[in-house]
């Protein structure tokens, strides 16, 4: 293949044991490592309600994505559907709405791993380090999606083994079985003020900060269409999905609150991994999971660089995007889309420096809501495709549950979270702000669309000319 092609094609160089370790812990980040403290301080014990609530949406949601995917993997994976299903806006919509998410996560997740290091090296500057690692992780992602496949591999399988290491503590401590320990049994479930200290309200609260540390499920599908067999592929990662929540999420968590008071003030300011780690005796608690972090926060970076830059070739694929962003490598690599979406994330970097405190602030509040998009576009997708296919009397190999009662509730879920997140102090600027950038994309979405028809219109009148 020639270094301009514009081919469809992307090599299929991801092996089954990429896309399947990508699939156990390619949703695991900073958020349950650190971020996780501030939802237990926020509802108490009662946070494992909202992992539970949160971690049932997100089984529900990829179900329904993978009986898309499965019946057509491609890279553009919900925002493809959505062109189909819905409409040509909402395709285009919820894939610009989704690429924006991951360029900001990009800056973020750099900036955490360069904090880390900056405290270790601190004569290096932060913003030398971040610029080191965004360079760095796009030179591994313009090469080939192996080279892609195989740090994310490597990435998540040090998450897992710390995530079952510290779950294996965690028991043996719970049990009274570990020596070092100054902490055992599950007391601390009921004895600080019960096991719902602040109420329902508390509990929905943190609901909404837990969603978004789910965020990242779905990229599986997005990563099989480079594989073979993708349909394969896709319903493994799908079926794996419930114990991964269980384990990674529900039971880690579990332990943390079974062993320090929800009240105490070291797991919103250290992180509830070290306090548990430091009260377990554990020596190097801090090293240990600073070490686990950088390497979490880098995985999400090598990913959101990944992401980003396929649905932006998928964009430009179906001529929502610059023709450029459609254009692979030898290696099949869409070069142009990985340089355009690392581009945008030093300009949002930039802006970050330059611009005042409250414009950066919009920036990250406008893709606060775009998980829960996501997520009804995907619920609304699959409804109408299933319909058609129904209708089609085409075979389902992959199928959604209880069609189409748990679809519909899903749909009334997460619009039922939105309308919530409007009218609470807290989440009403991501709201709004998502809410205004989204209504600026459709309306990008309605100009090429109109161009499109125009064009065609042209064409059609030189033809018969």
């Amino acid at each position: 293949m020639s270094s301009t092609q514009t081919s469809n094609d992307l090599e299929q160089g991801l092996k089954p044991r990429h896309v399947t370790m990508l699939s156990i812990a390619g949703v695991i980040g900073a958020g349950l490592f650190v971020g996780s403290g501030h939802a237990i301080a926020e509802a108490g014990p009662a946070v494992l309600l909202a992992y539970a609530a949160a971690g049932t949406l997100v089984v529900l949601v990829m179900r329904m994505l993978a009986e898309m995917a499965v019946a057509s993997p491609d890279t553009g994976s919900f925002s493809t559907y959505a062109d189909r299903a819905i409409g040509h806006w909402a395709g285009f919509t919820i894939g610009w709405l989704y690429w924006w998410f991951w360029v900001l996560v990009i800056p973020l997740e750099a900036n955490a791993a360069a904090t880390i290091l900056h405290a270790w090296f601190p004569d290096i500057a932060i913003w030398a380090f971040t610029l080191v690692i965004t360079l760095l992780l796009t030179a591994t992602n313009l090469f080939s999606v192996k080279n892609y496949g195989e740090f994310e591999f490597w990435f998540a399988l040090i998450k897992v083994v710390a995530i079952i290491g510290f779950v294996v503590l965690g028991l043996l401590a719970i049990f009274g079985l570990l020596p070092t320990s100054n902490v055992s049994g599950v007391s601390h479930l009921f004895d600080t003020q019960g096991f719902l200290p602040n109420g329902m309200g508390a509990v929905l609260a943190a609901m909404l900060t837990t969603m978004f540390s789910f965020m990242g499920t779905e990229i599986v599908t997005i990563a099989a269409a480079e594989s073979k067999n993708p349909g394969q592929q896709i319903s493994k990662a799908t079926n794996s999905v419930i114990w991964r929540i269980g384990l990674f999420y529900l039971v880690s968590i579990f332990i943390v609150v079974a062993l320090v008071p929800w009240n105490d003030p070291s797991l919103a300011q250290v992180g509830s991994y070290q306090t548990v780690l430091d009260r377990m005796g554990i020596p190097n608690a801090k090293l240990i999971v600073d070490l686990v972090v950088l390497v979490a926060v880098t995985s999400c970076l090598n990913s959101a660089l990944y992401t980003a830059s396929r649905m932006l070739f998928s964009l430009g694929k179906r001529g929502d995007a610059p023709a450029a962003a459609k254009r692979t490598n030898g290696s099949g690599t869409p070069y142009w889309a990985v340089i355009l979406s690392t581009a945008a994330a030093f300009l949002a970097v930039f802006a970050n420096y330059v611009a005042p405190a409250a414009v950066f602030e919009f920036l990250l509040a406008s893709s606060g809501a775009i998980a829960l998009l996501v997520y009804l576009v995907i619920a609304v997708s699959q409804l109408r495709m299933r319909q058609k296919r129904m209708a089609a009397g085409e075979k389902i190999a992959f199928r959604m549950w209880l069609f189409p009662g748990l679809t519909y509730a899903v749909i009334v879920f997460i619009v039922g979270v939105l309308t919530i997140m409007l009218f609470q102090e807290g989440h009403r600027m991501e709201i709004i702000a998502t809410g205004l950038l989204s209504i600026i994309v459709i309306a990008a979405g309605l100009l090429v669309a109109r161009r499109r028809k125009l064009e065609r219109q042209a064409a059609g009148v030189l033809s018969r000319a």
